[in-house]
């Protein structure tokens, strides 16, 4: 016999109707879980689907783009956007429900309250794009309210995104359990993004080099050795490769995300570059 198709993803759509499915799951037993994505979805938002079933029993992803984390200049209009795909790809790996609000339920006449993290986002990609990690912290700390689940379960790829969330959801004693899941990979290396479907096909060959020069970076930091020459060798092989301009490439401290002249514990090397309009971001560990 064929196989059965999927289950479809329960649709929801209000605040009202997300509480009182999670109070249903709870109230018979099951932990939840939540997946916030802009949708657009791909092999790696799955991952994130798929570690939250290791831990829960049912499982929320949330589909939302959020007007307040793009700047003036940024893609918001083009972003895409593809919902009949995400919740076909959501019913395939058995999420259970999809939590899809519009603009004027999460951002309701009068809204007028932002969610700031110090610190963490004075560096990296805060001072490049102003009011981006407000409008994530605002937007999550939304969306963890809404639905109050037992996790909540975010990407590595954008470490300076997950410490804020950490950092707000610990500040703010959101009693939701912050979980970090490793970046998926193209086997060339490429991190897994919604963004790369920007990429031309001469720059998509191009766009391994950003994590093999992380790679090398982190090679020879690793053990203490100096950073600035590491970093600037970093840069020029970015540059020579094709990316312009190489917005940053650092190492920080994986907990402040102080840069570091020196690796002395757990640390991240973090770049963003672009390639033609697309801008790439990815870290890894050191």
């Amino acid at each position: 016999m064929p196989p059965s198709p999927p289950i479809p993803v329960l649709r929801l759509t209000d605040v009202a109707a997300l509480r009182a499915q999670v109070r249903a799951w709870r109230a018979g037993g099951e932990g939840v879980a939540l997946v916030p994505t802009m949708g657009a979805l791909h092999e790696g938002h799955l991952s994130l689907v798929r570690q939250a079933q290791a831990n829960c029993r049912r499982v929320v992803v949330s589909i939302f783009v959020n007007p307040t984390q793009f700047g003036p200049n940024e893609d918001f209009s083009r972003y895409p956007r593809v919902l009949d795909a995400d919740l076909a790809l959501l019913a395939a790996v058995g999420a259970d429900a999809a939590f899809l609000p519009d603009v004027a339920t999460m951002y309701p006449p009068g809204f007028s309250t932002t969610v700031t993290v110090a610190g963490l986002t004075e560096v990296l990609c805060g001072p490049l794009r102003p009011g981006h990690f407000a409008g994530v912290a605002t937007v999550v700390t939304k969306l963890l309210l809404q639905c109050l689940p037992d996790r909540a379960i975010f990407g590595e790829k954008d470490f300076q995104q997950l410490q804020v969330i950490r950092r707000a959801a610990r500040d703010l004693d959101i009693p939701v359990a912050i979980e970090g899941a490793p970046t998926l990979r193209e086997p060339d290396g490429l991190a897994l993004s919604s963004r790369n479907r920007y990429l031309s096909d001469e720059e998509r060959r191009t766009a391994p080099a950003l994590h093999a020069v992380l790679q090398r970076v982190a090679e020879a930091v690793r053990g203490g050795g100096a950073t600035a020459p590491a970093l600037a060798e970093g840069r020029g092989l970015l540059a020579a490769a094709g990316f312009a301009p190489v917005q940053y490439l650092s190492v920080n401290d994986a907990d402040t995300l102080a840069p570091l002249e020196r690796v002395e514990g757990p640390a991240r090397v973090l770049a963003a570059a672009c390639l033609g309009r697309t801008r790439l971001i990815d870290n890894v560990a050191v």
